[in-house]
């Protein structure tokens, strides 16, 4: 049976797939990814990892896998297959599909960045599906985003599009380790929520889910908290749609969780700013922590779908 590879790499943790022609996971699995053990050994885990789907995918379908994707995080440059950098897994310019290929016996490779990867499946089959233009934004540690443009995303000149948690919304404000001050991920992410609540209310092993439990009790510290948050991502998402007039806004991520307590306040503040650009809509994610490994399972497809005879299919989550 024909199918690809599907690999989601994390900073603690690794997502696998093996998807089929038809879009079905025909195999699920997860591994730590060891990060504790220096970036060379988290390579070597990447490759042990797929070479072992490989091999089950032979055992199981009869067939080793025609091509494989892989999603990760920090700076990708995908034209290259190069996983350039990531501070979380300590590794630099590694050749990531090049190693992988050579590991898989030389099937083709898709590498990509991971919030990228994920917004290619959020908008293909997820919460984005149908609209020809939409920007993924998932609310995390940090804020990323993806900029999706008919079916594909927009990975920029250098890699480097989509970077919307470093736009400014509070000048001179919070240093951000990414040498400026005042970046919308210091106010408006589940980590700095987190952070913000846990000075708040006196408890240091408080997060943002804490807070919105506490804002959904009426907690007038949590409230305070909850709206100095949900102002900075209204400031940084208007920015966003003012320069791409995406259809439609998908929000992800660790404070998405937190439902209506987060988008009614969120829809309300948005439409407040706009003035002449047009209000998209502004839903939650649909495919929670599986869109990584789906997007990398369609960019493994969209691989062999430059051959006429091997059509990609549309990945589907079961």
């Amino acid at each position: 049976m024909r199918h690809v590879i599907a690999l989601d790499v994390g900073g603690t943790g690794m997502k696998a797939a093996l998807v089929g022609a038809d879009g079905a996971l025909l195999h699920q699995a997860r591994r730590t990814t060891g990060r504790e053990r220096g970036p060379d050994a988290v390579v070597e885990s990447i490759l042990d990892f797929a070479a072992d789907l490989r091999a089950h995918g032979e055992r199981h379908f009869g067939e080793p896998a025609a091509a494989a994707g892989v999603a990760v995080p920090g700076i990708v440059d995908d034209d290259r297959g190069i996983a350039a950098y990531s501070a979380n897994l300590g590794w630099r310019d590694v050749p990531l599909r090049d190693l992988l290929s050579e590991r898989l016996s030389g099937v083709p490779v898709a590498l990509g960045h991971d919030v990228r990867t994920g917004g290619l499946a959020e908008g293909r089959i997820g919460a984005g599906r149908g609209a020809d233009r939409f920007l993924f934004v998932p609310l995390g540690t940090g804020i990323a985003g993806a900029i999706g443009i008919d079916g594909r995303v927009e990975a920029g000149a250098h890699g480097f599009a989509g970077e919307i948690g470093h736009i400014v919304v509070r000048p001179g404000g919070a240093p951000c380790p990414c040498g400026q001050r005042g970046c919308l991920e210091r106010y408006g992410s589940a980590g700095a929520v987190s952070e913000a609540w846990a000075e708040a209310s006196g408890d240091p092993a408080a997060d943002a889910a804490d807070c919105a439990k506490a804002v959904e009790s009426g907690d007038p510290r949590a409230l305070a908290v909850w709206q100095e948050a949900v102002d900075a991502l209204a400031d940084g998402l208007v920015t966003a749609l003012t320069l791409l007039d995406p259809r439609t806004l998908i929000i992800g991520g660790g404070l998405a969780e937190a439902g209506e307590t987060l988008f009614t306040p969120l829809r309300a503040a948005v439409e407040r700013r706009v003035t002449f650009q047009k209000l998209p809509s502004v839903v939650p994610a649909a495919l929670g922590d599986t869109a990584g490994c789906l997007g990398a399972g369609l960019l493994a497809w969209d691989l062999l779908a430059t051959t006429p005879t091997s059509p990609a299919p549309e990945v589907t989550a079961r």
